[in-house]
């Protein structure tokens, strides 16, 4: 009996770390927003896309990088799904959602603001699961 528990407990601990390691590798989340479901970062910030992106490359540089910060990710970060990693004009890594490079929006005060929706004669939008 003590060895089935033992099993047990260690095949649940097992299980318990992989689903912690696959959330782990989750760059975003998805909230509940006026604008219906949104991607969010780690903060609950909106994230958004940038309508002058091309597939998998980034548009936003400079200046309009400041004022929309993209999400960053790492050289060490694994793409999956969805999901993709993209390189910056500066060398950095931002990630992509469905080839969509993602951003935040630094007027968006508080989890739950989508500010930026419609940004710029609509060029930016939320980003959407």
């Amino acid at each position: 009996m003590l060895k089935t528990f033992s099993r047990m407990a260690l095949a649940a601990l097992f299980a318990g770390l992989a689903s912690t390691a696959v959330l782990a590798a989750e760059p975003a989340m998805t909230a509940d927003s006026a604008k219906g479901k949104i991607l969010t970062d780690h903060k609950g910030m909106a994230l958004y896309t940038f309508d002058k992106d091309s597939q998998g490359k980034s548009a936003c540089n400079g200046k309009c990088a400041e004022n929309w910060p993209p999400l960053a990710a790492t050289s060490s970060d694994t793409a999956a799904g969805a999901w993709t990693v993209v390189t910056r004009d500066d060398g950095g890594k931002q990630w992509a959602y469905k080839g969509k490079p993602l951003y935040a929006f630094v007027k968006d005060a508080k989890p739950g603001d989508v500010v930026g929706d419609g940004f710029m004669n609509g060029v930016w939008h939320v980003a959407k699961p």
